[in-house]
């Protein structure tokens, strides 16, 4: 991929002079240590959202930061590409962080990621009992996982997203490995619990959007990474996922595909409202296939205990066709062999 170009002295200039102020740096400052939303920032500047909203469009104008709607917030992030992002990291490395303003915000940062954690803790505590049953039927998460990076193997990942990200778990596995890493969840409270189990992790520069996984907000050939991690069973259509998914996918990328193996658990339908009741190996296989991916690797980890009560969970890996090239992921237009 070509490096940006070097900064020309009207752009460094205008970076300069957005940067230049003192509730602005500030705002770059806590913005370094991951997404906030207004009302974040209002808190722990203790600003009025205008002015905090006026600092902030002055940032975003200037290709410094970068904004997300989420339903009816807004969340924004310190930019991670461009050449805007050469000229101001420099600057941020160098400040003293014992500042003492500084220090004073990072506290209050750190109170507003804990009310945020508490927040989506007492979200998940009301679900956790239904998820720890359906949990207690299959094989541990933990095995689990590991099946996930055997399946990968280690091939260095360029660009990741994870659609229907739930609780951000699948993020926590691979981010360490990815060079870039999304998140998609069209439930903003699950990304309130995803966002907090990130903070948590000590996990920075992870992007989270909330979006429909039939319309995921994200150009072609995007991603060389796509997991879509027990989401195909709660959807109607989850062939067109597949191929929504496949869009995104980059010459040569993969989609990973973890769910359950064909079962009865009927409970599960008005429990958990889920769709489908499992899949079988060369259903998921075939919509990859028409999909424009040859499924290279299909697993079933059997359930610790064998019986009608208990689910198989089933990874497959798609692998895309097309011939890789030099071009940059993220060139819709262009076109593959």
């Amino acid at each position: 991929m070509p490096d940006d170009p070097s900064p020309s002295l009207d752009l460094t200039l205008d970076v300069l002079r957005a940067a230049a102020e003192e509730t602005r740096l500030r705002i770059l400052v806590l913005l370094s240590e991951g997404e906030l939303s207004v009302s974040d920032l209002t808190d722990i500047l203790g600003q009025s959202q205008p002015r905090i909203s006026r600092h902030l469009k002055l940032l975003v104008e200037a290709g410094l930061v970068e904004r997300h709607r989420e339903g009816a917030w807004a969340f924004f992030r310190l930019t991670d590409r461009g050449t805007a992002l050469r000229i101001i990291h420099p600057l941020l490395d160098s400040l003293d962080r014992s500042d003492p303003q500084l220090l004073e915000d990072r506290t209050r940062l750190e109170a507003v990621r804990s009310q945020r954690a508490q927040a989506a803790q007492a979200f998940f505590s009301r679900l956790a009992p239904e998820w720890d049953r359906i949990r207690s039927l299959h094989a541990p998460e933990t095995v689990v996982e590991a099946a996930v990076l055997d399946a990968l193997g280690p091939a260095p990942i360029r660009n990741l997203v994870d659609l229907g990200t739930g609780t951000g778990r699948m993020l926590q596995l691979l981010a360490p490995r990815a060079h870039r890493t999304v998140g998609l969840d069209a439930s903003h409270a699950m990304l309130s619990v995803a966002r907090a189990n990130l903070e948590k992790a000590g996990l920075r520069g992870i992007e989270l959007r909330q979006g429909d996984i039939y319309a995921p907000p994200f150009p072609r050939n995007t991603f060389d990474l796509v997991v879509i991690h027990q989401v195909l069973h709660y959807l109607d259509d989850p062939a067109r996922a597949i191929r929504e998914a496949a869009r995104l996918v980059a010459p040569g990328g993969r989609i990973l595909v973890v769910d359950f193996a064909p079962h009865s658990l009927e409970f599960l339908r008005e429990a958990q409202a889920h769709r489908r009741l499992g899949f079988a190996s060369s259903q998921v296989a075939g919509w990859l296939d028409e999909a424009g991916l040859d499924c290279t690797l299909n697993r079933e980890i059997a359930p610790p205990k064998r019986g009608d009560e208990h689910l198989t969970v089933s990874l497959w890996l798609g692998q895309d066709r097309r011939v890789v090239t030099d071009w940059p992921l993220n060139e819709p237009d262009r076109e593959v062999a």
